[in-house]
């Protein structure tokens, strides 16, 4: 189940979110983004430091380490079932589309699309990004082995991930913890939040009510005083600013919302128990067949 109060797609563009980098950072961004009913590619097709790696034995949950390509089949697989389309496609531009809003993506193989936003999930020069900032420098030179060469600035995006580039977001893993995988999926999520959080403003919801999160609660926590509607009307009239500029129609409109999507995170026990069992047949449909039935012979014989 999804953690949107909406599906609508801006109609203007083809996606409403473009990601360029199809990593731990750009599908733990699309997780999010694709979560929140936001349609959401991921281009995959460039250079993957991650692909370097032998094994990968310090990722959170693979307490005997997880080979790349297990990892990238997990990760892949869960973007898709969040809604995102995965395209083995190789970004080569970047441009404003007319008009000024949104981006025009040129890919290597297939045809340009156009975005709402775009976040950038590489870590490799982002070459693809040049000339759309005339005003702040987006690439900084280097002197190597007595010749100079160009990289982009590490520096350049802020700390969510917002940049001076209006609706281009960055979440390469820079910096010096950017090397871990771990910390890639972090700055995706951070960084997709930002994104969700700039559409819902957009979308009409002040400030203090634009927070997002995306987590699933028991309904045994749903106690007598928040199962009822009119409280958490209450609750969100109580948090809106007192200079808001919200009509009547459209308050009550995202008000109610907002509470069936903060209602829809309260699970069932019999939801929990569907929702456990249906991750655990997921996963094994990631683990080598052998091993399962290696696994079910040693259970069968232990009983």
């Amino acid at each position: 189940m999804s953690a949107s109060d909406t599906t609508d797609t801006d109609a203007a563009f083809d996606h409403d979110v473009v990601i360029v980098g199809g990593g731990p950072a750009g599908c733990a961004a699309g997780v999010f983004t694709g979560r929140y009913g936001l349609d959401t590619v991921i281009f995959d097709r460039g250079r993957s430091s991650i692909q370097r790696c032998a094994v990968l034995e310090n990722y959170l949950g693979f307490p005997a380490g997880i080979d790349i390509e297990t990892l990238y089949g997990l990760i892949h697989d869960h973007a898709e079932e969040a809604g995102c389309e995965i395209v083995p496609d190789f970004v080569e531009s970047l441009e404003r589309a007319d008009g000024g809003d949104g981006f025009v993506v040129g890919v290597q193989e297939g045809e340009p699309v156009t975005a709402r936003r775009v976040i950038a999930a590489t870590r490799y020069d982002g070459e693809y990004m040049r000339g759309l900032d005339d005003e702040t420098v987006m690439f900084e030179t280097h002197e190597h082995d007595g010749e100079e060469h160009e990289h982009f600035d590490k520096g350049y995006a802020e700390g969510d991930g917002t940049t001076p580039v209006e609706d281009l977001f960055i979440a390469s893993p820079y910096g010096a913890t950017g090397y871990q995988a771990s910390m890639a999926a972090g700055r995706g999520t951070r960084v997709a939040i930002t994104v969700v959080e700039a559409v819902r403003r957009e979308r009409g919801y002040p400030e203090p009510v634009a927070n997002y999160y995306d987590w699933m609660r028991p309904e045994a926590e749903l106690d007598e005083e928040w199962s009822d509607r009119d409280r958490w009307r209450e609750y969100f009239d109580d948090r809106l600013p007192d200079d808001h500029d919200l009509e009547d129609e459209g308050r009550r409109e995202l008000r109610e919302r907002e509470i069936d999507r903060r209602l829809a995170t309260y699970l069932s026990d019999d939801e929990i128990d569907a929702r456990v069992e249906r991750g655990h047949k997921r996963l094994l449909e990631h683990v080598d067949d052998d091993l399962i039935l290696e696994a079910a012979r040693e259970i069968e014989a232990e009983e």
